[in-house]
Parts: C-alpha cells; structure tokens; sequence
C-alpha cells in the first residue's frame, strides 16, 4: 500500500509541474520530467518486486503510464530531447553485455550456439515470411502493393522477428541473481542473433531490389546498413582499445568515468550514424578479450551503474511505446507476435536435437528470446527509410510489435530461469564451484 500510495502522490506532483511549466523551454522541461520519470520508475520497480514480477515491468510500465500515449505527464517533445541519454543508457548496459562474452567459452560453445542460433533466426524468417506472403492480399502494408513488394516486405518482417535483446537479458539476469549456465547461454545467443539479423536485413534488401517495383526500394539502405555493421565493431573494437589505454593509466576507474564513456560513445555513434548497441558490444568485447585487467576493473565500476541506468533506460523505453499502431491493426500485430512466439519455440526444439544442446536449453530456451528492443528499434528505422513510400506505415507495425515484446518479455525470460531451476520464489540458484559450464553444451554439462 505505500508504494501506492507513493506513486499516486508523486503522480500528483508531476501533473503539477506538468501544468505549470507548458509554456518553458523543452530542455528544462525535460530535465524535470526525467528526475520525475526516475522517482517514479524506482518506486514502480519497488511495487513490482513486491508482486513478484522483474522490477524491468514495473519500470516499463510506469514510463508508459506517464508517457505520451497515456497520461501524458512526459510529453513527446521532453521524450526526443531524452533520446541521447537514452543511448547512453544502451550503451553502458551494451558495454556490460560486451564484457561477458569471453571468446574461449564462445569457441567451446560454437558447435552448440551455431546450432541454436540457427534455430532461432532461420525459423522466426522463415514462418513470419511465409504467412505474410501467404496474406498479402490482406495484410494492410501489402494490400495494394504488387507481389514482388510483398514479398520484401514480409522478408524485412521475418528479419526483425529473428532479433531479440541482450539489454533487456542482462538486467532480468542480474535482477533474478541468476548466474548459472542457462542464463548465460542465453545472453551469447541474443548476441549472435543480433549480429546475424542485421546481415540478413542488408542481404533481404539487396535480394529484394530484384523483386520491387521500381522506386520502392531504396537499395541504399541496405548499403548502408553493412557500413554499419562493420562501422560499429570497427569503431567498437577501437573504443574498447583506446579505453583500455585510458584504464590502465588511471589509478581507479570510478563511475563517473563510466557515465563519461557511454556519452562519448553515444555521442560518436550518432555523429558517424553507427549502431550505439554495437560500438559498445564490440567495446566490452574487446576489453574483455584482448585486455582483461582493464576490463575487470571498467566491469567492476560498470555494475555499480548498471541499476541506475537500468532504470533510465526502460523507463524512457516504456515512456516511448505507442499503442497507436496497435490500436489501428491489433490483430495483424497480435498475429505477427504469435508466429514469433511459436517459430522461437520450435526453433529451439529443432536445436536440441543436436547432441551439443541440452535439453534444459531445448525446452526453454525460446522464453529468454521473446524480449525485443535495441537493434530491432535501428532496422524499423532503417526500414522505414527503405520503403519511401510507405515505410512509415511498416516501423509502425514494427514499432507496436516491440512493445508487446518488451513488456511480456520479461515475464517470459523470468519463467524461462525459474523453469531452468536458476530462480525461485525466494532467491536465486547460484552456480555451484566446480559446477559444469553452459548448459548448451553437452560435453560441458540467456536475456
């Protein structure tokens, strides 16, 4: 009752302010409706940990509570003028999940995770293409739109299915206290989902240039998305170089220094129009690799933002879910979730009939998978400016979908660690000394 009623009196509070401060400068507007936003997202994850939910949901749904779609108290001008903090936010949490992905355990595992990221990117494609071009002469972007558009279009569609988010699993991972093989396995699979997404967008729109009509494709885009792959780890891998140096100069790495880097980083990526979530991939992964002692000590200075900037960062999430697109085709976007949903399933079945995939990782897996967010907001970007005339209606239905995923999410990736036996009701199972490694893989047994 005093997280309610806490809430109901901070949500006073900010009306308030609201009211009185419409005629100011968006700037300060927005430096208030973020201090707001934060008070408000602590005491919805409070409530949220209370109901036995991932604190994540409560900061979601408190920033769509608040934001433009709802209640309005943060309005759409103070939510674009947030958006670089919100990278910054990305990229630290991206820096974290960079410095887990140790390159001798990814070598071990490859057989394993080669197979369970086959899975889990070609079934998603394949089922969500099929079905779309199976209803084009239906499906509201393609009804009046040749074949051969069709055709791109549901390709495009089946690729953003295949991401999920690794800055959504490592939060719910550290939040659950899990750190055993599952959840582990399943932040490295999100990773190389990623990665392998965004290859197969550039590849779906070269290939699709053959089946557009003419001027409804701009194959540029898809030019531009491999510069950016290989930008953003090129760019990355020298970032976590030059910080590395940077580190190992300085007698203590504090957090200050951290909060410093992600808007160096945030700021570089916009400026060289890179993918802020793989600079800071490829940042953390080199510094965990290729310079350890400096990475542990950034890592150690990392967690003790990660909560903070946490809270930033879904709740300025949260805040920008629009229930628009979802209210005008609710049923082709509750659809497209679905074959998401069943495709991530089976593909993981399929997986685990492999002998390196275990059958913890079979089964469950695909509930780590379900959250989208980070590089699935860049290709609806990327995909909207492909489609020039009608791309705008596509990020839409793109953009409702993430929000249906990132709010059941993290449910689902919760359920998937209690189903795996590294959550329970009352804490956590800790991975035990001497206990086997990731659970993909056989001869060695994620969000």
């Amino acid at each position: 009752m005093r997280w309610v009623a806490s809430l109901v009196a901070l949500g006073l509070m900010m009306a308030l302010f609201h009211r009185f401060t419409a005629a100011g400068p968006v700037e300060a507007r927005a430096t208030l409706a973020l201090g707001s936003l934060l008070l408000a997202a602590y005491l919805g994850g409070d409530l949220a940990r209370h109901l036995r939910l991932p604190r994540l949901t409560g900061y979601l749904i408190i920033g769509f509570a608040v934001g433009p779609s709802w209640l309005g108290l943060v309005r759409a001008d103070e939510l674009d003028a947030l958006g670089f903090l919100a990278d910054a936010g990305l990229a630290v949490i991206a820096l974290v999940v960079g410095s887990e992905l140790d390159l001798e355990r990814l070598r071990a595992d490859r057989p394993a995770l080669a197979r369970l990221a086959a899975g889990a990117v070609l079934f998603p494609v394949a089922v969500v293409s099929l079905v779309v071009m199976t209803v084009a002469p239906w499906f509201p972007i393609t009804v009046h739109q040749p074949f051969g558009d069709a055709i791109t279009v549901a390709l495009v569609l089946g690729v953003i299915a295949a991401t999920s988010s690794p800055v959504v699993a490592l939060p719910l991972v550290r939040d659950s206290g899990a750190r055993g093989p599952f959840a582990r396995t399943v932040l490295d699979l999100t990773v190389v989902q990623d990665v392998a997404a965004l290859l197969l967008f550039a590849l779906t729109l070269l290939l699709g240039r053959a089946a557009s009509s003419p001027g409804a494709l701009d194959l540029g885009v898809a030019r531009a998305a491999l510069a950016q792959l290989a930008g953003s780890v090129a760019g990355g891998a020298a970032s976590g170089f030059i910080l590395g140096q940077y580190v190992r100069r300085l007698p203590r790495t504090t957090p200050l220094l951290v909060i410093a880097v992600a808007l160096v980083a945030a700021t570089v990526a916009w400026q060289l129009h890179l993918e802020v979530l793989l600079v800071a991939l490829a940042a953390g992964f080199y510094l965990r690799n290729y310079a350890p002692a400096e990475g542990e000590r950034l890592r150690t200075a990392l967690e003790q933002v990660l909560g903070p900037v946490s809270v930033a960062y879904f709740a300025l999430a949260g805040a920008g879910i629009s229930i628009a697109a979802l209210g005008r085709s609710w049923s082709w976007v509750l659809l497209l979730v679905g074959l998401r949903v069943v495709s991530l399933r089976y593909g993981l079945r399929w997986a685990g009939r492999a002998p390196a995939v275990t059958p913890v990782m079979a089964r469950h897996g695909w509930l780590g998978l379900i959250p989208q967010a980070g590089l699935a907001l860049g290709l609806a970007t990327l995909a909207r400016r492909a489609f020039p005339e009608w791309g705008v209606s596509l990020e839409g239905l793109v953009l409702a979908m993430i929000g249906v995923h990132l709010v059941a999410g993290p449910l689902c990736f919760r359920l998937g660690l209690r189903l795996a036996g590294e959550v329970t009701e009352g804490g956590h199972v800790a991975e035990q000394p001497g206990a086997p490694g990731p659970v993909v893989v056989a001869h060695r047994s994620r969000l």
